[in-house]
């Protein structure tokens, strides 16, 4: 299956990601959420059951999209793949 890419829109980075069950997308959220500790950039998420949706943007950058939003980007689709995330 081929990647997703990002969807940059209304200064968002966006893409969602879905899961076989509600557990699966829990320790995904938790792996990304030591992620963007580490990387001292957070996204904004939601989450329903299966589903993770992320919108990233730079808030001290006047809420627009930078390099730190791709690297995070490309960091979270590291860790989607070794959950065989479906895009």
């Amino acid at each position: 299956m081929k990647a997703v890419m990002w969807q940059e829109t209304d200064n968002r980075l966006k893409k969602t990601f879905r899961f076989p069950d509600f557990k699966t997308a829990f320790a995904f959220m938790t792996e990304v959420a030591a992620a963007a500790e580490e990387m001292d950039h957070h996204p904004e998420w939601r989450n329903m059951y299966n589903v993770v949706h992320f919108e990233l943007y730079t808030f001290d950058a006047g809420n627009t999209v930078t390099k730190r939003d791709h690297k995070l980007a490309e960091r979270i689709d590291e860790i989607a793949a070794t959950y065989n995330a479906k895009e």
